[in-house]
């Protein structure tokens, strides 16, 4: 069985070859000229990706040593992301299949995240709890198998990759922000600032980050702080970093632990582009350790968007025998379940 994968919900331009259920290449191009506006324009994004996609499939079937007509299925994205963005990989995978006469595979964008997390071993035993933390997403999913799935809770506003990257621009930090933030949080004092945690109800597995990002305006009001001027500051700025930081960890970690213990589940995993702050990482091996739990995160390449996942949700999708209608449409609001 041998899957073609196709990303494009966003900014990256992704695909990716699974044999019998091996990751045979995987190719992503980043769209970094978004910077320079401070987040990504989604019409831009999708011209990228229009440019980016023959290419880009190009390279990552040459890489795998396969043809096209030794594929059994395309997959691609059809949500939730940027409408435009979607339409294009969506568009071009459905073609594609069409024009070899095999069948197409329509791929929720959140349910590749946490599938991820088989692509390579060692892989979680079901069922596991999975943590999904992005720019534009914050869930807790129980998973009981593949495409079997109960969400515990997301986020109500803010989701925490969002919230890394707001509060990374009003300290004058270059996007995207999360990385800059983990980076300068490295050399800074997590009780510099105590800023608030929300864990909204005592049992609530719901997330919420809008309260935090505006203690940390009106902490920087406070101190009269000019992104302008201030940012040369390199100590100030760290410790800010590595206060916020703590706040969104610690809410995340202590949701995920206790949706272990709750639902009894031994392996716990994370999934999405946050995935790949250090901090975040450290404190959840330390803490997977005392609660003698399993903790499984994918490469630092499986955790951003990818076409590798998506190849491997329509791995397990045809291992099933389940294809998508080729008037699969674009779904920028798709849920989970």
């Amino acid at each position: 069985m041998t899957i073609l994968g196709i990303e494009t919900s966003c900014d990256e331009t992704s695909a990716a070859v699974i044999r019998d259920g091996k990751l045979m290449s995987n190719v992503t191009a980043a769209q970094l000229f978004h910077k320079k506006y401070g987040g990504v324009v989604p019409e831009l994004a999708s011209r990228a990706h229009q440019r980016l996609i023959v290419p880009v499939v190009d390279e990552a079937l040459s890489n795998s040593g396969i043809r096209k007509d030794q594929l059994d299925a395309v997959a691609a994205v059809y949500g939730p992301g940027l409408i435009g963005s979607i339409l294009v990989g969506l568009s071009f995978g459905k073609s594609m299949a069409l024009g070899l006469g095999i069948p197409f595979v329509g791929v929720n964008h959140m349910e590749a995240h946490i599938l991820s997390n088989l692509i390579d071993s060692p892989k979680p035993s079901f069922p596991f709890v999975n943590l999904t933390v992005s720019g534009g997403h914050t869930q807790l999913v129980l998973v009981r198998k593949p495409f079997d799935y109960e969400l515990l809770g997301e986020t109500k506003d803010d989701a925490a990759g969002e919230a890394f990257d707001k509060v990374a621009k009003m300290l004058g930090l270059a996007y995207p922000g999360g990385p800059e933030v983990d980076k300068l949080a490295a050399k800074g004092n997590s009780k510099f600032v105590e800023f608030p945690r929300s864990y909204l109800d005592e049992d609530s597995f719901e997330f919420s980050f809008s309260g935090l990002k505006t203690s940390v305006l009106y902490y920087l009001r406070r101190i009269e702080y000019d992104k302008s001027k201030n940012n040369g500051d390199s100590a100030l700025v760290a410790n800010i970093c590595a206060s916020f930081q703590a706040a969104v960890v610690d809410v995340l970690i202590q949701k995920l632990v206790r949706a272990a213990k709750k639902f009894q589940t031994r392996d716990i995993a994370i999934a999405g582009g946050v995935a790949a702050n250090s901090e975040l990482r450290r404190r959840l091996k330390a803490v997977a350790g005392e609660n003698n739990l399993s903790l499984f995160i994918p490469k630092f390449e499986y955790c951003t968007d990818n076409g590798a996942m998506i190849a491997m949700v329509g791995y397990l999708k045809m291992l099933g025998g389940v294809a998508s209608d080729l008037e699969l449409t674009a779904e920028p609001n798709l849920e989970l379940c």
